[in-house]
């Protein structure tokens, strides 16, 4: 695993590293998207520790519950979170919480987005309509996010400007194309996500969400 670290700052004491005392400034940031879309994948990419992972394998109590239509090869699935770790230069250290996929875990949504700085919302256009409940659900919150379509392998491509009609996305969301097995293309989302939510706080307030759109399921537990 290919480590996010930076070097240390040229005037650091000799021998002695800042981060060994611990983060300055902690960020929070969820990866959150449909059941598949490569959420674990991702915050693994970039991890700079070994990720925590709450991985169950699927069985035969899924099927009728979790919908595997174009995920024939999917046999795990997060019962809870994926957790991960970037430190970057002066103390700034970023916290990557993967949100669970399947309807019956969103009651965990809220706790995990309390504190949020923003978050990155996976997309597969294989299975677009996963990628509603999520995006409805930010937008609600008021919470920074962007959308980053996971490019598979066997999936089509399509343009930003096309992922962004189909989702009806708001022309401020940044909406980018990234492999999320890849440390680099991960990481730039990150960094996308990062750029958006400070722009937004020195800016005027986001639009508020489209009413013509379902409302996304109450997930209070």
């Amino acid at each position: 695993m290919n480590s996010a670290r930076s070097d240390p700052p040229p005037d650091a004491a000799e021998g002695h590293d800042d981060r060994a005392d611990g983060p300055r400034v902690a960020l929070k940031i969820l990866v959150a998207g449909g059941f598949g879309v490569g959420k674990t994948t991702m915050v693994g990419a970039v991890s700079e520790i070994r990720p925590l992972r709450t991985e169950e394998a699927l069985t035969d109590a899924s099927i009728g519950v979790d919908d595997l239509d174009g995920l024939g090869s999917k046999t795990t699935t997060t019962v809870a979170m994926d957790f991960g770790r970037i430190t970057l230069r002066d103390g700034v250290a970023i916290y990557l919480f993967g949100t669970p996929g399947q309807e019956r875990f969103w009651f965990m949504w809220n706790e995990l987005s309390r504190g949020a700085l923003g978050a990155v919302v996976l997309a597969d256009t294989r299975r677009l309509m996963a990628s509603f409940a999520s995006i409805d659900y930010f937008e609600q919150k008021g919470t920074p996010f962007v959308v980053a379509v996971n490019c598979f392998d066997d999936a089509d491509r399509y343009d930003p400007p096309e992922i962004r009609m189909a989702l009806d996305i708001d022309p401020h969301v940044p909406v980018l194309l990234c492999d999320a097995r890849q440390t680099v293309s991960a990481k730039q989302v990150l960094v996308a996500l990062v750029e958006h939510a400070l722009r937004l706080a020195s800016g005027p307030s986001s639009p508020s969400p489209r009413a013509w759109r379902t409302p996304a399921p109450t997930r209070d537990g």
